[in-house]
């Protein structure tokens, strides 16, 4: 039998407070040894929704935009912009690209 606080809350209000949607750290060792951290929150459908747009089932270029995102520093704001892809996919290696944004959604 459920306790009375549970039944206080709305199945709706348990979700949510069981969602948990605080910031982590993540810290990835990049291919030259240094370590790139950030902070990310856990994965939402509707950022899962928003990241898909315009991928066309282009897994690569979903992760990306999603890391773009995602990534923010420890007060919350992003460190990277949209505008910002085309450089991280020239100028950044595959290889750092990849641990990123698979550090996104661990």
């Amino acid at each position: 039998m459920a306790s009375s606080k549970a039944r206080a809350f709305s199945p709706l209000d348990r979700l949510k407070k069981a969602a948990n949607l605080t910031p982590s750290k993540k810290e990835v060792t990049l291919s030259n040894g240094d370590v790139f951290e950030f902070w990310t929150t856990p994965l939402t459908m509707a950022e899962r929704e928003q990241a898909q747009k315009g991928t066309k089932d282009d897994v690569n270029a979903f992760a990306l935009r999603l890391f773009v995102q995602k990534a923010q520093d420890e007060n919350g704001q992003r460190l990277f912009s949209a505008g910002q892809i085309a450089e991280l996919k020239h100028d950044v290696r595959d290889t750092d690209l990849q641990a990123l944004m698979l550090a996104v959604i661990e």
